[in-house]
């Protein structure tokens, strides 16, 4: 692509050197796969604005069959917990009253550490060190890997936001399967029950995926219903697109007009959930 001047891998681009005066090669990208910094990059430039964001994870070890992040963001690694907590502390010190964890597999935070803790201990500390910290959110996370202190914590800890955006992407088990995704539809929706009675005004959302190699009306139907079964206040949708690499690239497609139907018909649904969602709220108000 002649208009293209330079070409930066995720790598190269945190480090000042690459953008200095000197000749550089086209193309400047490393081997993701031997990437091991976890976030030395760190942001503290949130101004006066209400979310800071801290990233405590990067990578991912999985290999959903529809999925490139791993060949662009490289193996699953986190930043150690007291350095996450001394970034959040200098946010709150600095005005920020919410801040939001994020990372490419967030739940998979910890594992490459000493003792390997979970994400649930990570919050833990957060809030115990942060006291003065007003609300603390979750990022999208992988609802399959919530440890039972995470899971505790989110439906007690009244600085834990009361909501969740999970990454389920289908709602049916064949579907599930050919995605390589390690839940099956029972498990979200038991995790969604649970959340649920746990904690009534939690709202959740989902990303889920339309037109996945394969999908029949069936399974296009059970991924529908997944919004009324998990109680999803808001479905982040998405019509199928083939990666190249990818072994879903690979699979038998659907055809392009029927995957971009069933994804609106999917945001439609999705549109229904949280203006119901919306509707209970605003009923709740004004019985008080």
């Amino acid at each position: 692509m002649p208009e293209v001047s330079r070409v930066i891998g995720n790598e190269e681009k945190l480090r000042a050197e690459t953008y200095g005066v000197h000749d550089h090669a086209r193309v400047s990208v490393s081997d993701i796969m031997q990437a091991r910094e976890t976030a030395p990059h760190l942001i503290e430039g949130f101004s006066e604005r209400t979310r800071a964001y801290v990233q405590v994870q990067n990578g991912c070890d999985h290999r959903c069959t529809f999925c490139i992040i791993p060949y662009g963001r490289g193996p699953a690694r986190s930043a150690p917990a007291g350095e996450v907590v001394a970034q959040i502390q200098k946010l709150v010190a600095g005005g920020a009253p919410e801040v939001v964890l994020t990372g490419v597999d967030l739940t998979s935070w910890g594992q490459d550490l000493p003792g390997a803790p979970k994400l649930g201990n990570l919050v833990a500390r957060i809030l115990k060190l942060t006291p003065d910290l007003k609300m603390l959110r979750l990022s999208s996370i992988d609802a399959i890997e919530i440890d039972d202190q995470l899971f505790d914590l989110i439906t007690q800890h009244e600085r834990l936001a009361p909501h969740l955006h999970l990454s389920l992407q289908h709602g049916d088990d064949l579907i599930l399967k050919r995605m390589k995704r390690r839940h099956l539809r029972a498990d979200a929706v038991a995790l969604c029950e649970r959340l649920k009675a746990a904690r009534p005004e939690i709202a959740l959302g989902a990303d889920l995926i339309a037109g996945f190699p394969t999908e029949s009306d069936e399974a296009f139907g059970n991924l529908v219903s997944l919004i009324k079964d998990c109680q999803l206040s808001y479905v982040h949708a998405f019509p199928f697109s083939p990666r190249e690499g990818t072994p879903a690239a690979r699979m038998p497609q659907l055809d392009r007009a029927l995957i971009k139907a069933r994804a609106a018909r999917l945001r439609e649904a999705g549109a229904s959930a949280l203006t119901q969602h919306l509707n209970r709220w605003i009923a709740e108000k004004a019985m008080r």
